[in-house]
């Protein structure tokens, strides 16, 4: 039974979520190796450690607030959206969950307590920011549409790239900026999209997202307009040359994107239909910052 009780734990971090960490952050390690910046090999292991505690922190506290506010028990869960469905199972695991959420959260900020003293205070906003976007993010931000479509893109875009790049380099980039904000669009519209099946769930519950304000068909548009600037992005800052030709290695990523716009704006109502959006919405997603990356490092290399 113990075993049991563990397994359903870990599950509340949503494991097969956490991918998404390792990936942001190839961006900032890349974007390094192409300035020819000496690594920290200890120092990329603590911000891998710090951010995926974050993740597990949000993951976690989203489970216990989606449990609290009786959600959980009407939504439909789908592989991309609803939650794990541990709480209403093991519903003597809540504090324990809420418990562990915050602990992994006081882990982040001791990790980057310990990046302030090493590394300088440039470090505290960003930091302060993420802080508080994982703490706020299941309570206060999801009742605040557009706050809530762009937190995630914040979260693993310019909080995360721009604050491991930073302890990296000892300094802020143009060009890092830039790639961040292409992740910014593209995460966020990894969660509008995931939003789409719990609609009418999260309204009972007091949510108020972009899809409840403004309905699925209107934010079909948004994700096609968030697509169409991710690409804008990417080639702008090829052409700016802040990113090197073979970063456009993204764009077979950002390819994926074109039939998921499709089959969102012509079945965001229907969402048997809507599933294979998601799929290559997540594939999008995951693929897209290790394409950049490869481009960066391959340039590096001077690899031709």
């Amino acid at each position: 039974m113990l075993r049991v009780k563990i397994t359903a734990l870990l599950k509340t971090a949503r494991p097969a979520f956490l991918l998404l960490t390792p990936c942001c952050l190839s961006v900032a390690v890349a974007f390094a190796i192409y300035e020819g910046i000496e690594i920290d090999q200890i120092n990329v292991a603590l911000i891998f450690i710090g951010a995926l505690a974050a993740h597990v922190s949000v993951n976690m506290l989203n489970e216990y607030h989606d449990y609290k506010s009786g959600l959980d028990l009407k939504t439909h869960r789908t592989a991309f959206s609803g939650g794990s469905g541990t709480l209403p199972e093991f519903p003597e695991l809540a504090g324990l969950v809420l418990f562990c959420g915050l602990l992994c959260l006081v882990f982040t900020v001791f990790t980057g307590l310990y990046f302030l003293w090493v590394i300088g205070w440039g470090l505290l906003p960003v930091g302060l920011s993420g802080v508080a976007l994982v703490y706020f993010y299941s309570s206060q931000i999801t009742r605040r549409p557009f706050l809530c479509l762009l937190a995630p893109g914040l979260g693993f875009g310019p909080f995360m790239i721009l604050g491991a790049y930073y302890i990296l380099s000892g300094h802020y980039s143009f060009a890092v900026l830039m790639t961040s904000l292409i992740m910014l669009f593209i995460v966020s519209n990894l969660l509008l999209l995931n939003q789409f099946p719990d609609l009418e769930p999260d309204r009972e519950a007091g949510r108020l997202h972009l899809p409840i304000l403004i309905g699925r068909k209107n934010s079909a548009l948004v994700y096609l307009a968030f697509l169409v600037m991710a690409i804008l992005l990417l080639l702008l800052s090829v052409y700016l040359k802040l990113l090197p030709v073979y970063s456009l290695f993204g764009i077979f990523a950002l390819f994926l994107g074109i039939p998921a716009a499709i089959l969102v704006l012509r079945f965001y109502d229907n969402m048997a239909r809507l599933m294979p959006a998601l799929a290559l919405n997540v594939a999008l997603t995951l693929s897209l910052p290790v394409l950049i990356s490869l481009g960066l490092v391959w340039q590096s290399l001077q690899i031709f």
